[in-house]
């Protein structure tokens, strides 16, 4: 499968079916314009049925910052800013890059340096591991741009992961949450120089890569499904399947 021909992300394919994904705008901090909203959905899109990348490595290229959010000098003309139905496209495409990251099948990885504001936060949310340096900060951000707080899926994302009261504080305020209090409140799993972050990460999606392909997929499936099933019942429903399905993919496996 091919990812050629980015302007504003960098694809780096290695052999043990780890991609790194670089945000590559450092000039700008990363913010996402509109042709890195174009490209980062058609590379989500893409690893939907990417069968020999197994782990994405999210992380933001220069030494400010992983992403400042959303580009306004980049982003929709003025007149189409005033249009209703772009406005309404344009946010509807943009939110739904957290959906996408949801929805491959490649467990996410985010390296995190400096600031992680507005989507650059989302970013970090949506991913399924949390690397990050002493000097990362995250920030909601959407508030204290006149606009709601809630953005971005940041709303859905935040009391899953650290609950309802900080959820309102964060959004709220539109306030920093620091490194430190990222690890207490088990926002991220690691914290480390920076120098050590692509190392870390690489040895986490190694060890990520060396499991069975189809258990990795169904484990990144389930845990997302149960998040919001209905209760216990539904959610040993889902294990259950999935247990049927490796148990019956590994007989097949062997020899008659």
């Amino acid at each position: 499968m091919s990812y050629d021909n980015y302007e504003t992300i960098a694809i780096e394919q290695r052999e043990s079916g780890i991609m790194i994904i670089t945000l590559n705008q450092p000039e700008n901090l990363n913010a996402v314009s509109v042709k890195m909203l174009q490209e980062l959905t058609n590379c989500w899109s893409q690893l939907r049925t990417d069968m020999d990348t197994r782990v994405v490595i999210l992380n933001g290229a220069g030494d400010r910052g992983f992403c400042a959010g959303l580009s306004f000098k980049d982003s929709l003309p003025p007149e189409q800013m005033k249009s209703p139905p772009h406005l309404f496209t344009w946010l509807t495409q943009l939110s739904e890059l957290q959906l996408a990251m949801r929805k491959i099948p490649q467990p996410i990885l985010c390296v995190i340096h400096g600031a992680a504001s507005g989507l650059g936060f989302t970013f970090a949310m949506a991913s399924d591991i949390r690397i990050i340096s002493p000097d990362a900060r995250f920030s909601a951000s959407f508030i204290n741009l006149g606009v709601g707080g809630a953005d971005m899926g940041s709303s859905y994302f935040l009391p899953r992961l650290l609950g309802s009261a900080r959820t309102y504080d964060m959004l709220l305020t539109g306030r920093f949450m620091d490194a430190q209090e990222a690890m207490s409140l088990g926002f991220a799993s690691y914290c480390v120089e920076r120098e050590e972050l692509m190392n870390t990460a690489l040895q986490i999606a190694s060890n990520i890569a060396s499991k069975d392909p189809l258990a990795i997929r169904l484990t990144k499936k389930a845990i997302n499904f149960n998040i919001d099933c209905e209760g216990l019942e539904a959610a040993l429903n889902m294990e259950n399947r999935n247990q049927l399905i490796m148990l019956q993919y590994n007989m097949a496996k062997v020899p008659k």
